[in-house]
């Protein structure tokens, strides 16, 4: 998809509606905008349920510490 926009004087931009429609977006959806490179990548802030499990299985040991940082 190579939907595109354009930044306004106010620095807002609008989702194209090809966007909006293929991810099913909705007024008043948190988006959090997180830089790469000479690029932004814009995904929807999950919600806290959607988070639940999303480490299981991770290695508990070998991890640093607090105390071990400085």
């Amino acid at each position: 998809m190579a939907a595109t926009a354009t930044l306004s004087s106010k620095l807002q931009i609008s989702l194209p509606k090809a966007v909006r429609e293929e991810q099913h977006s909705a007024a008043d959806q948190e988006l959090v905008f997180i830089p790469q490179g000479k690029g932004v990548l814009v995904m929807p802030v999950p919600e806290l349920a959607q988070l639940a499990g999303i480490a299981r299985g991770a290695r508990t040991e070998g991890h640093r510490d607090r105390q071990d940082r400085y």
